[in-house]
């Protein structure tokens, strides 16, 4: 595995963009201090335009523009042809929309090239809160009910205040198909509750309106691997010390805005059971490689499952090595892990046949 040429994907057509390049930054540095990959870190922006770069960041004026190209011996190649790369292997670095849905995953199976990660079904089906928690219940993971709102469609706001009211409040409005917490609202009275919604389809088409946990406890756990031979890590717990929940400024924005505890402070036997959970959805969702799923847990201890990253935050603060550095497991090795695996996924699929 040593001497690969590893393309290093981030940035792209996504409201996490910013995001993706922070992450991508520590994957590039700790890819190439191993000394086992020449590592080319290539830039997407927010027009979709990949860019090569000397080094990963935002773009600059010396970066070198490139395709993606469908070429015997190449797959990407500059613009004014004066450079060529036949890849090993990609490593998207690559969150939300365009990203980590399926799309960029389809593309790259068109190259016929390894890629790290999920593939496309896995990715499409976990960045879709409807469809991941529908699996996840199928699964025997308990989720918390919600009703759907969707662009174009009327809906009666009048039934829908009469379900939240049922349900309790406060409730949760978030996009379906986005991460990072981008257009999520927390709703604590129903006069709240129409401009949230408006606000959360500003971001997507589809919106969940979902009965809330108020002041819950967020659980994360970490899985590497593939079906049967999934590894899940320590659970670890992020607490929002600005806002009233883990939401995009106590993320990114505001210095100081979260804390983390890894392991969590929560019963042997919990983790444990959110562990095999975590590995169930997994499994039922098509995932290999890497994923983090996170839990609401209420203050009796129960908790819910509330989503998978199927491409997590990657950055050396991110909750995703932490949870398996708290185990032992090194960063390095981590991505060393993945690349491996890519090759071993890309291997198999070349042993099916297309001839009928």
């Amino acid at each position: 595995m040593s001497d690969l040429q590893v393309v290093v994907l981030y940035g792209g057509k996504s409201t996490e963009h910013e995001v993706s390049v922070h992450s991508a930054q520590t994957v590039c540095k700790l890819l190439a201090q191993s000394g086992r990959y020449h590592v080319y870190p290539v830039f997407i922006d927010k027009q979709g335009y990949w860019f090569l770069q000397k080094q990963c960041g935002e773009k600059t004026a010396q970066d070198k523009p490139i395709s993606p190209v469908l070429k015997p011996g190449v797959h990407l190649q500059a613009l004014d042809g004066s450079w060529e790369l036949k890849v090993d292997v990609f490593f998207p670095v690559l969150h939300g929309t365009n990203c980590e849905d399926g799309t960029m995953q389809g593309f790259l199976e068109t190259l016929d090239v390894p890629y790290v990660g999920c593939g496309v079904l896995a990715c499409a089906m976990g960045m879709n809160k409807i469809v991941s928690k529908q699996l996840a219940q199928d699964a025997g993971v308990p989720v918390l009910p919600f009703e759907v709102v969707r662009r174009g469609e009327k809906y009666s706001l009048e039934l829908l205040a009469a379900w939240v009211k049922k349900q309790g409040l406060p409730v949760f409005v978030k996009p379906v198909s986005l991460g990072s917490s981008v257009g999520v609202r927390k709703v604590k009275n129903l006069e709240e509750l129409k401009s949230a919604i408006d606000f959360a389809l500003q971001f997507d088409k589809e919106v969940m309106v979902e009965k809330g946990v108020d002041r819950a406890r967020e659980i994360f756990c970490a899985l590497y691997g593939e079906s049967p031979s999934i590894k899940t890590s320590a659970c670890g717990e992020l607490r929002a010390l600005a806002g009233e929940f883990f939401d995009y400024n106590a993320k990114y924005i505001v210095a100081g805005g979260c804390e983390t505890k890894v392991p969590a402070d929560i019963p042997a036997e919990t983790a444990a059971q959110m562990r095999k959970d975590s590995a169930a959805i997994f499994t039922v969702l098509r995932g290999s490689g890497l994923a983090r799923v996170d839990f609401l847990m209420d203050k009796e201890g129960k908790y819910y499952f509330s989503e998978i990253n199927t491409l997590p935050g990657m950055s050396e603060t991110s909750l995703y090595p932490q949870l398996f550095e708290a185990g032992g497991e090194s960063y390095p090795r981590l991505l060393d892990g993945l690349i491996e695996q890519a090759c071993a996924t890309w291997a198999r699929k070349k042993e099916l046949s297309l001839n009928r």
